[in-house]
């Protein structure tokens, strides 16, 4: 059974919640064409397929591209992560300063970070020895409101080097990432992971220790 960062510990998960909608999670443009994909993929409509690092077959996790929506007041993108039980929604900001995480939300419980989690510099910054960190404040929210608690969360990422990767019989050029994480909500976020990014492609190894499968589009 996979580990999730950045998916919530079973206590808080509430199997008793009646889920209400407290986030519009409905995309308000069009469809954006595959073909043209950003440094940092959020186009409407794009998708990928990840394995469990270490298995060769079995369900597919499938992360979706789900357009420009709203995440409380703020503008964002809206990522979604389905399969074999699990649920979960990212919503971004993406721009030329990089990319930033502004919550999640699983069924029945959101939550949401203050000041924003920095993930990705601008994608000018990218090289070895690059490092960024931050400290942001987790509010965890169920919808029937059993649910109402806050911690701090600090985070620190670390390059550590370029190289050339192959995963599922596909060469990726990909920047290696530690990613270290405390706080004070009793170990919500795993304390140290691993990430592969390539650029114009996404994750090819998540946090999630998921690794690429395959996609819908092809990169620029």
């Amino acid at each position: 059974m996979i580990r999730f960062p950045l998916l919530l510990a079973p206590a808080l998960l509430l199997a008793a919640c009646t889920p209400r909608q407290t986030v519009t999670a409905a995309p308000i443009s069009g469809q954006t064409a595959v073909s043209s994909v950003s440094f940092y993929p959020k186009e409407t409509g794009l998708n990928w397929t990840y394995l469990p690092e270490g298995e060769s077959g079995g369900p597919l996790y499938t992360l979706k591209a789900l357009g420009p929506t709203l995440f409380g007041s703020a503008q964002v993108s809206a990522f979604e992560l389905t399969g074999r039980g699990a649920q979960q929604t990212w919503y971004r900001q993406i721009d030329s300063s990089g990319q930033k995480l502004l919550g999640f939300r699983k069924p029945g419980l959101t939550v949401t970070l203050t000041p924003p989690w920095n993930e990705w510099p601008a994608s000018n910054d990218w090289k070895v020895g690059l490092t960024w960190t931050g400290t942001t404040t987790a509010r965890l929210r169920s919808d029937d409101a059993r649910v109402d608690q806050s911690g701090s969360v600090t985070y620190l990422y670390n390059v550590l080097e370029q190289r050339q990767v192959t995963v599922r019989d596909q060469a990726f050029k990909v920047w290696v990432v530690n990613r270290q994480v405390t706080d004070t909500l009793g170990g919500v976020f795993p304390a140290s992971e691993t990430i592969w990014f390539a650029p114009f492609v996404g994750d090819v190894r998540t946090a999630e220790a998921l690794l690429l499968s395959s996609r819908n589009f092809k990169s620029n």
